[in-house]
């Protein structure tokens, strides 16, 4: 499946603006860029001081503000994990997280072909299930064996398999990956409360979903008395998007946590790449040449040196000033304690419009991000 997936990122599946356009749109003039932002005062913080409510029908999920992003785990095609190397240092990573007050992790069952699950499970074998969160996203293609075998069923069917993989009993949060399933909502609904009533998640959510199918679905699981927890879509300073669309605001109007991923848009809010040094292609979230994207970096360097914090550290910040929960993909050690450093201080107003003033909209594409 991973390979699926990585064929259809080539095909533009993914792509924010278009299939690739070069150059990336810019935020309306006309835009309100303080009406989504936080209470002046907030500031997000590691657990336990700082959490995250994810609503469900028999008991709530309090999770971190930063979610971790196992999508690389394991996967070959698009983010070349090597098995031999990268398990030790992952470990590493994770401890870090949890002593830093970060504890949710994000999958996916198209993810490296179960083996992302497989590795979440071993990741957190013997810890205290109270003491992290796990998420996953149903894998919604037609063409999926199970979902041929199910057509009604498919999400129940399908989580099933990821519980035997993490050799878990359930996950917390359970998301359709995105709205081109062939079911109906409402169909997709039924099945999501199945998982709920027979204990296989706490609650449940949809990725990529448009304010209008995201209520739907609000919709057809209140029918069921379960609440749509999440919508998880692409959001950074490089694709704001779900912001001047309204989706974001519609999403805290209804109690339903907005989730970012590609938060530093696959590296290029990190630091870690320029116009002489341009990401790698398979990395096609916000794939515009650095020569955009690297005025943004300017401003984020000048204020991650003012406060002492990775440039990462800011891109994230920026997220969370907005009342966003970022997911970021983490490997490494470093990783870990570069996008922790987003926790624990807040962003400026004016620091805030500085990042306004060099940031981007982005586009929706009408196969997969709707959102």
């Amino acid at each position: 499946m991973q390979h699926v997936l990585q064929t259809a990122l080539s095909a533009g599946l993914s792509a924010t603006s278009g299939f690739h356009s070069s150059k990336p749109p810019p935020v309306p003039k006309h835009h309100d860029n303080t009406q989504d932002l936080m209470p002046s005062g907030f500031l997000p913080q590691g657990l336990p001081e700082g959490k995250v409510t994810y609503r469900g029908k028999n008991s709530n999920v309090d999770a971190s503000w930063i979610t971790i992003g196992a999508w690389p785990w394991g996967d070959t095609a698009t983010w070349h994990w090597d098995d031999s190397t990268e398990r030790g240092p992952l470990k590493q990573a994770w401890q870090i997280l949890l002593k830093n007050g970060v504890n949710h992790i994000d999958t996916a069952q198209v993810y490296s072909s179960g083996e992302s699950e497989r590795i979440c499970g071993e990741l957190v074998a013997g810890t205290n299930r109270n003491d992290f969160v796990m998420q996953t996203k149903w894998w919604m293609l037609p063409a999926d064996p199970e979902n041929i075998k199910h057509p009604k069923d498919g999400p129940f069917e399908k989580l099933k398999g990821t519980l035997e993989r993490m050799k878990l009993d359930y996950v917390d949060v359970y998301l359709v990956h995105g709205h081109i399933h062939a079911q109906s909502i409402a169909t997709v609904a039924k099945s999501l409360a199945h998982c709920v009533d027979e204990g296989l998640t706490k609650t449940v959510g949809v990725a990529n979903y448009s304010t209008k199918d995201m209520l739907h679905m609000r919709d057809e699981l209140a029918k069921y008395d379960i609440p749509l927890a999440v919508n998880q879509c692409e959001y950074s300073i490089l694709r704001r998007q779900s912001e001047t669309s309204g989706l974001l605001k519609a999403c805290k109007e209804n109690g339903i946590v907005f989730q970012s991923y590609s938060s530093l848009a696959q590296g290029r809010l990190s630091g870690k790449y320029s116009s002489s040094n341009e990401p790698p292609k398979e990395y096609r979230f916000s794939s515009y040449p650095m020569k955009y994207v690297e005025p943004t970096l300017e401003v984020q360097n000048r204020i991650a040196e003012k406060r002492g914090v990775p440039v990462a550290a800011v891109a994230l910040n920026y997220n969370l000033m907005h009342g966003i929960v970022p997911v970021v993909g983490v490997r490494k050690p470093e990783q870990a304690e570069q996008d922790s450093a987003a926790l624990g201080w807040a962003l400026s107003r004016e620091e805030i419009a500085e990042l306004d003033q060099v940031s981007f909209e982005g586009k929706t594409t009408a196969l997969w991000q709707q959102g």
